[in-house]
């Protein structure tokens, strides 16, 4: 049975939990475990992705350069990845990013925009990185819409193509379907990036590998927002128990979160990734996470239920830059209320 290769999105994704606040050396220290338990690949910088801090999505302790050379600094196997959004992050900023240490790259653009990391993509492999083309929001269209987008990426180089689960909103059959269909059409390799919303993020890593995905993500206790990322340790467990073998060392992952990722959070006066019912809805739903807070004071000003709000922007699919939409909606549906 071929081997499930894991990245670890605890210091990028699991950044939002922390406003992207890690320290120098956190981010040295969570590195260098997850290292030490043998994990393929360690994404790292601002949540965002890279140069994301700003007043927009929020300012990092650190520049993102700082992180990646830090970071570069102890690591000797796992490879340094870089997420990055055209329209934050620019060629510059990857280029300078690769020559502080970052060996992967993962450009990412919405399920139906793949057109926009062309030049990005292929800037990348120009420079000899690693580069993944990560298609967020998937469950968005159908599966014919993904494969579409998918080829986008692999013409313009992409080493993997990622069906990316943004909103914790998919069920398991739904992944395989997507991640089949590619695997079927694809000569690239396939990977898949799932959130807790719902409570199946294990479960659909585990479809997305039965389906042909190699690339599986995870952070260590699931550290993300709301709540949270696949659990790298429970994943890994679970492949375990399946008989799939990563190069993960189960006891050293479990480790790294209970003895260096906890105190961490502690000593910052947060809280791990846990189900609530705004994390629940958003999940339901289908929409951005950002989505909740505008839903809520719309729903103040009208009078009609938050939960109802985020159902007819999910129905209507509704993406980032369409916020307007939120209050749009929430008039209608107070107007039919009487």
């Amino acid at each position: 049975m071929r081997k499930a290769i894991i990245t670890d999105t605890t210091l990028r994704d699991g950044s939002h939990s922390v406003s992207h606040q890690f320290t120098l050396e956190e981010m040295k220290k969570v590195a260098k475990a997850l290292e030490d338990a043998g994990v393929d690949i360690i994404e790292i910088g601002h949540g965002d992705g890279l140069t994301g801090s700003s007043i927009n999505y929020g300012f990092g302790l650190y520049t993102d350069f700082e992180y990646v050379e830090a970071v570069a600094s102890v690591l000797t196997k796992s490879k340094l990845a870089v997420l990055l959004i055209p329209g934050i992050g620019t060629i510059e900023h990857l280029e300078k990013a690769k020559e502080l240490g970052a060996k992967v790259v993962r450009v990412a653009t919405h399920v139906t925009e793949a057109d926009v990391s062309e030049q990005h993509i292929k800037a990348a492999k120009k420079m000899g990185m690693f580069t993944v083309g990560f298609l967020m929001m998937a469950h968005m269209v159908d599966k014919e819409i993904v494969l579409q987008e998918a080829k986008k990426m692999e013409s313009y180089g992409a080493d993997v193509v990622y069906v990316t689960d943004s909103s914790g909103a998919m069920l398991p059959d739904e992944v395989y379907e997507k991640v089949k269909y590619l695997k079927d059409n694809l000569s690239v390799p396939i990977g898949h990036h799932s959130h807790n919303n719902i409570g199946l993020a294990v479960a659909n890593s585990l479809s997305a590998y039965k389906a042909g995905a190699d690339y599986l993500d995870g952070s260590l206790i699931g550290f993300g927002a709301g709540a949270g990322n696949c659990p790298t340790e429970m994943m890994v467990a679970a492949l375990e128990r399946s008989e799939i073998e990563t190069n993960t060392d189960l006891y050293k992952i479990i480790d790294a979160g209970d003895d260096v990722l906890q105190p961490i959070i502690k000593s910052k006066g947060k809280e791990l990734p846990r189900f609530n019912s705004d994390s629940l809805m958003i999940g339901y739903s289908g929409v951005y996470s950002s989505f909740m807070l505008h839903a809520k004071r719309a729903s103040e000003r009208f009078g009609v239920d938050t939960r109802d709000i985020l159902v007819e922007l999910g129905r209507r699919k509704v993406v980032g830059g369409q916020e307007d939409w939120i209050i749009e909606v929430a008039h209608e549906l107070s107007k039919k209320k009487g």
